[in-house]
């Protein structure tokens, strides 16, 4: 008998024990570290709710670092098995993306500054994971061989760099909406405040007249003192939008360059107006306007907010909706490419 003959199945043996180690892996992985994620988002329900305690504020914080390192652990395992990096479909763009979220509340925290990012990294990262590994995109949950256009040392640096700008500019703009949402209630209670009084006036005779506008000036007297709060939760929401939205910024000019270079290589053109890229550059355009008007005092606040909140409309449609629509020469990484 040949021995080369056992050498076959031997190998396929091998390969198909590895497989299943590295699968059975990446699941767990997965359940973790949507399970860390839906923790945090109890926690900062309750805190919410509640009152703010230390030490659940503290227990969110070292969960929003163990789903990071669970993400990246499950990352890893899957460029191990793969044998590239793992970021050539939508599944695993999800799941980069999970975990650039969570690279996003990490970062201030190395610099010691105070924030409150996990508010919106946490359902966001659990978002994008449950979509990932839902059953819509089950069939691209087993890796396969990189199509001809992805076998290339452009994909981890160009892809990367988007899915962090992504990140980034998702977290930003969540902030702006936030910031608008206060600003569009506060100024409704205040014309409620002032329609009630005027219709008061009309009905009022001298000495209620006078008493009403006694105890209006004791309303309007602490009135700066109520809004105090609301005044600072603007502005620290402006603060880190434009911080992380900047950051974004950055990634994203990093992530077309790449990308415009690996185009040429592959495609012998740096630009094609190809639908992402002609999105990816609407979406550079709206935040590019949101940056210069942010450095305007006048502009600042509501104002560069609204543009940050139409650029999160745009990331989504860049992002997700031409995978949607399966055209172009980035069609690879659509829900139709299998």
């Amino acid at each position: 008998m040949d021995p080369i003959m056992y050498s076959i199945p031997d190998f396929n043996s091998v390969m198909g024990f590895r497989f299943m180690i590295f699968s059975t892996l990446e699941h767990i992985l997965t359940h973790i570290s949507f399970s860390v994620i839906s923790i945090v988002i109890m926690i900062h329900v309750i805190t919410l709710l509640i009152q703010e305690i230390r030490g659940l504020r503290d227990s969110s914080e070292k969960g929003m670092i163990a789903t990071f390192f669970t993400i990246t652990g499950l990352l890893v395992s899957r460029w191990i098995s793969s044998g590239h990096f793992p970021l050539s479909n939508l599944y695993e763009s999800l799941i980069f993306l999970s975990c650039s979220f969570s690279i996003i509340y990490i970062i201030p925290k190395m610099g010691n500054h105070k924030n409150d990012l996990s508010t919106i990294t946490a359902p966001s990262a659990i978002l994008t994971q449950g979509f990932a590994t839902s059953g819509l995109l089950t069939e691209m949950h087993q890796s396969e061989i990189l199509v001809p256009a992805l076998q290339s040392q452009w994909l981890m640096m160009h892809v990367s760099m988007m899915l962090l700008s992504y990140a980034a500019l998702l977290c930003g703009s969540l902030l702006s909406i936030a910031l608008l949402i206060i600003t569009f209630r506060k100024n409704i209670e205040l014309f409620l405040k002032s329609k009630n009084f005027l219709i008061k006036l009309s009905f009022l005779g001298d000495i209620p007249y006078l008493d009403e506008k006694r105890n209006l000036f004791k309303k309007t007297f602490f009135l700066p003192f109520r809004n105090y709060y609301k005044h600072q939760l603007t502005q620290r929401l402006d603060y880190w939008s434009y911080r992380v939205i900047s950051l974004g910024f950055t990634f994203l000019t990093i992530g077309i360059l790449c990308g415009a270079v690996w185009a040429n290589e592959a495609w012998g053109s740096y630009w094609n107006w190809d639908p992402k890229e002609t999105w990816a550059f609407i979406t550079w355009t709206i935040f590019a306007i949101y940056l210069h008007t942010r450095t305007n005092p006048i502009f600042q606040g509501p104002n560069s907010a609204l543009v940050a909140s139409i650029g999160f409309l745009i990331i989504w449609i860049c992002y997700f909706g031409i995978n949607l629509l399966g055209i172009g020469l980035h069609s690879y990484g659509s829900f139709t490419s299998n």
